[in-house]
């Protein structure tokens, strides 16, 4: 039998899907840089309630508040989703703030990262195995950081933090029994409380954009619908295709990010920069092919 993945009838929609779910993450440097005079941290809160909000519309529309609500009832057991549903704010909001500050660039090389850093958090926290080629590409990744720090004399700290709070998140979901939608939406929840206490406290303090003009009120709004649409797609991705097939379009989602970077906001790439790239693409080039060669083929 011919050694083909993805074959089913869904397949087509399937990789449709993960197209327009890893071309918007891709795109969302050129939304988050529409935000300039607003803080990082307001921008984040209200990527928090108005995702909240979103998400509990589209769960009522799906008929699907079963699992959040079996989730909710047992709070002893919701340790995992809160440590998840801290990491995701602290990427989040550090991206938003790679994307004002412009350092996109930066922003990519860490989501560019991330698979290598979840190879590594296997080996440590699961005990897997890691194959040849794995570990040398996470070694040509940590040569790549290594000559960063020398080369340029500055910890790249917003490429790994992006790439561990991720890749930790990644490690923490997948012991959390719940699909991608309720559990965004059961973290968020626990977040809210938190997010609308700091919007009180920007109102108190008269320093907040939301309400005191409608072009950021629009856009503090639409951070809720654009977090969530990818998500849904991403979901419609991964129902229809194998993973081996979503680890390849993942790839997508930083090299628009590079290219937004470099076109759009003209970033320089100095030549240290441009080696560490070099060395990361190498070592996600051997991670493609060591997945791709151990990849279960059906009989």
């Amino acid at each position: 039998m011919p050694r083909i993945h993805d074959v089913s009838p869904d397949a087509g929609k399937g990789v449709g899907f993960g197209l327009a779910a890893y071309l918007m993450w891709g795109c969302f440097p050129l939304f988050f840089a529409l935000f300039e005079g607003v803080p990082a941290y307001e921008v984040l809160i209200h990527r928090v309630l108005w995702s909240c909000v979103f998400l509990m519309g589209l769960v009522t529309l799906m008929r699907r508040w079963s699992p959040v609500i079996a989730a909710l009832r047992h709070p002893g057991r919701l340790g995992r989703v809160l440590a998840c549903a801290i990491l995701i704010a602290v990427n989040w909001g550090l991206y938003i703030y790679a994307v004002e500050s412009r350092q996109v660039l930066q922003a990519s090389l860490g989501y560019f990262l991330t698979p290598l850093i979840n190879v590594l958090l296997g080996m440590i926290v699961l005990r897997e195995r890691m194959l040849p080629l794995q570990g040398i590409a996470v070694a040509l990744a940590g040569i790549a950081i290594t000559i960063q720090l020398v080369m340029l004399g500055e910890m790249p700290w917003i490429t790994l933090v992006l790439a561990f709070s991720f890749g930790t998140y990644g490690l923490l979901r997948k012991q959390v029994p719940l699909d991608g939608l309720s559990g965004l939406l059961v973290e968020t929840l626990m977040l809210m409380p938190l997010g609308l206490l700091a919007l009180a406290w920007l109102s108190q303090l008269g320093v907040s954009h939301f309400l005191t003009d409608q072009r950021h009120t629009l856009l503090l709004i639409a951070s809720g619908v654009i977090t969530a649409l990818p998500l849904l797609a991403f979901a419609g991705a991964a129902r229809r295709l194998q993973l081996g097939t979503l680890g390849f379009l993942m790839y997508l989602n930083p090299s628009i990010q590079f290219l937004i970077a470099l076109l759009v906001f003209e970033e320089p790439l100095v030549p240290t920069q441009l080696v560490t790239f070099l060395l990361i693409w190498g070592g996600l080039a051997l991670y493609s092919w060591s997945a791709w060669q151990n990849r279960p083929v059906p009989a």
